[in-house]
């Protein structure tokens, strides 16, 4: 088994510290403590190693991610950084979102659904290892996400913005591409880039801290 860090021990009894709940009893991470603490115990046994990365449980195999913890206000998750390459053959693996390519999540919603699920996560954990310890990459739909008008607008308007927002890594520009799509109304979607230019600049994706 794998060794516990402070850090996932803080993370369970204050929160994620992402918003201004945490610690306090609206807290998003606190209804999730039990699953967490099941799911916990089974990453370790699993041979992962435990750190924190943007808030949450992150459980890594030689450097590479391969699971991560994520509270909600409905459910919690396990999510499997490649989990498109997991055969799934119990179809437990769901996306979280329409645009998920490489992430898979199984959702939890109470304590009692992690011990039916030992053998076979544990099963998948370990095949996660070995595509790590293989190399294998998801292939990402190489089309990018059109990029609303608003944001076009805006890299025209700011030379500084636009040579900031073409250095981050792709995934970090879909990111901020679908996060600006998202709203119906133009007003909102100027608001949004306008918000994050500070984070662009800083060469910092939507969620890095």
């Amino acid at each position: 088994m794998s060794r516990m860090t402070d850090q996932v021990d803080v993370f369970l009894e204050q929160g994620c510290g992402r918003c201004a709940f945490g610690n306090t009893p609206r807290c998003k991470v606190h209804p999730w403590v039990p699953v967490f603490k099941g799911l916990r115990t089974l990453l370790l046994a699993s041979g992962l190693t435990e750190t924190v990365k943007w808030g949450v449980p992150c459980y890594t195999h030689k450097g590479k991610n391969v699971a991560i913890l994520g509270p909600f206000r409905e459910f919690c998750t396990l999510s499997f950084f490649k989990g498109a390459l997991l055969k799934d053959p119990v179809g437990i693996l769901e996306k979280h979102g329409e645009h998920s390519q490489a992430h898979r999540i199984v959702r939890f919603t109470d304590v009692s659904q992690v011990a039916p699920l030992e053998i076979v996560l544990t099963e998948y954990l370990q095949e996660a290892k070995a595509i790590e310890e293989a190399g294998e990459k998801v292939s990402f739909k190489k089309d990018p996400e059109p990029m609303p008008a608003e944001l076009v607008m805006e890299l025209k308007d700011h030379p500084a913005l636009q040579s900031a927002f073409e250095r981050l890594s792709p995934g970090r520009q879909r990111g901020y591409i679908l996060y600006f799509s998202q709203p119906k109304q133009s007003a909102t979607r100027t608001a949004r880039i306008r918000k994050c230019m500070e984070r662009i600049l800083q060469r910092k994706g939507l969620h890095d801290r």
